[in-house]
């Protein structure tokens, strides 16, 4: 589901926090996929009987891996101005994995708009603070300064 807001609003929105979202649960088939997808098959990630001796006690989802769940979780929470065309992913100013996502984990995310500028007539870019909370957790996997290029339909 897809959460609009007027342009005015969307302009006006710094400082202003979203979420946090439904929770959404990381099972080892979604790690192996990921693993398989990057070629990266290291055992703390795809091997249950290894991990079981490290300090982790069990699996871990993969920092990229939790990372790129946010292209699901942010749209569900944060808001698209009603007149939007398209959204580009524009990079990362700042990324710190702070607690690793254990297999069965779930995860949510909550975001808080830094700024927003207007880069070309119709184009604003939009940094946002993202962090992904763990159920039961006090620290959260990782915090993001994730920016995004959004352009109207003016």
């Amino acid at each position: 589901m897809t959460i609009t807001i007027s342009k005015a609003e969307f302009l006006n929105s710094v400082g202003t926090e979203y979420g946090p979202g439904d929770w959404f649960k990381v099972d080892q088939e979604r790690i192996n996929q990921f693993a398989s997808a990057t070629d990266d098959y290291q055992f703390i990630h795809v091997d249950p009987e290894a991990a079981k001796d490290t300090p982790f006690g069990t699996t871990i989802a993969h920092g990229f891996l939790s990372l790129s769940l946010l292209a699901a979780l942010v749209p569900k929470i944060q808001p698209k101005p009603d007149n939007v065309k398209m959204g580009i992913n524009y990079g990362i100013d700042k990324l710190r994995f702070l607690q690793p996502v254990k297999v069965d984990s779930e995860i949510r995310a909550k975001s808080k708009i830094l700024s927003i500028n207007e880069k070309r007539p119709g184009q604003y870019l939009t940094k946002s603070e993202v962090t992904v909370e763990i159920k039961g957790e006090a620290k959260p996997a990782l915090i993001i300064e994730w920016l995004g290029m959004t352009i109207l339909d003016e």
